[in-house]
């Protein structure tokens, strides 16, 4: 074991007081270090040694460190687009502000609303009526719907007309049991074609009535439509047939709760002859008559929303199947 007096015999030479100390103005740009000199004594046979080493000390270099306020735990981007995202995000969720023709179509849609298409608006709402579709017309942002076919094209769904011929159609839905659930157009610009449709609905079964016509442009907002064939869909019986208590015709309530029962009796019977008449083809029969021709002016045109004028003065409003303006 090693004694006290033993770990006297490594003495160090420490620095010495007098070592000068770099000046601020020095030239020199390697780091300073401080050389550590010792001396080690050991007991040899045959001679005596001296060890020097040397050990450079380097300075740690000085940070400086700054707090910085963030909402951010993490920090801002490496890029800087932390600020910029949130503005991002905060203007996506800012309500979109409506401009001044999508106020006037959310007026014309809210007045014909609840009017059956128009069959049992008043003469004021009518009036109020033409006077947005005049307003619209006067903006419209496709002035050239024509030339724009791929605008034109998909499914349409009749919201207003004056058309007084389609109104003993929609008048069927003043008959009991029976309603007209849907009138639409569909047009496909790549083949040029045309087909208006009705669809029915009733308790027992459902069905609709087309018709399919070509169209020819004539000007920036005028087609030449000329009908070829008529479509009777095959009718689709319900599986389960649903009838209400009363129905109401000519003023009268007609209580119906004396014939459930017999729709009850033939329900099993009615269920296999739905599925053997739907799979049927529909009846399709030729339009040959050289009358069955029309032409149709669309005096506006967006995304969501058309305006169409007949050739007898007539105006229907059509709007884009999946447009919000369909949701009141």
């Amino acid at each position: 074991m090693a004694t006290i007096s033993q770990f006297n015999r490594f003495p160090c030479n420490t620095l010495s007081s007098s070592t000068p100390r770099p000046t601020p103005n020095s030239q020199s740009t390697s780091t300073p270090s401080i050389p550590l000199f010792c001396s080690i004594n050991t007991t040899n046979s045959t001679s005596k040694s001296r060890l020097l080493t040397t050990y450079p000390i380097k300075l740690r270099p000085l940070f400086l460190v700054r707090a910085v306020e963030d909402d951010d735990e993490w920090g801002p981007d490496e890029d800087g687009s932390g600020s910029a995202s949130t503005v991002a995000l905060a203007e996506e969720d800012k309500p979109k502000e409506l401009t001044e023709i999508d106020r006037l179509k959310k007026q014309l849609v809210d007045l014909f609303y609840g009017t059956n298409r128009g069959l049992s608006a008043s003469s004021e709402t009518r009036a109020e009526i033409v006077e947005l579709i005049t307003q619209l017309e006067a903006k419209n942002p496709t002035p050239a719907p024509t030339e724009a076919l791929a605008l034109l094209n998909g499914k349409w769904i009749l919201g207003y007309t004056s058309f007084s011929r389609l109104f003993p159609l929609l008048s069927t839905g003043a008959f009991p049991l029976v309603k007209v659930e849907e009138i639409s157009q569909i047009i496909d610009s790549e083949t040029f074609t045309v087909q208006n449709s009705v669809q029915f609905a009733g308790p027992l079964a459902t069905t609709s009535i087309s018709t399919n016509a070509k169209f020819e442009v004539r000007s920036p907002k005028r087609v030449q439509i000329k009908f070829e064939e008529g479509i009777i869909g095959t009718p689709q019986l319900t599986d389960s047939i649903v009838l209400p208590e009363n129905v109401e015709f000519l003023g009268q309530k007609i209580d119906l709760t004396p014939i459930k029962g017999l729709v009850t009796s033939v329900q099993d019977t009615a269920s296999s002859v739905a599925k053997t008449i739907s799979s049927q083809p529909p009846l399709k029969f030729p339009i040959s008559n050289n009358s069955a021709q029309s032409w149709l002016l669309t005096s506006y045109l967006d995304e969501d929303l058309r305006i169409s004028r007949g050739d007898a003065g007539s105006v229907f409003v059509l709007i884009r199947e999946g447009s919000p303006l369909l949701t009141p």
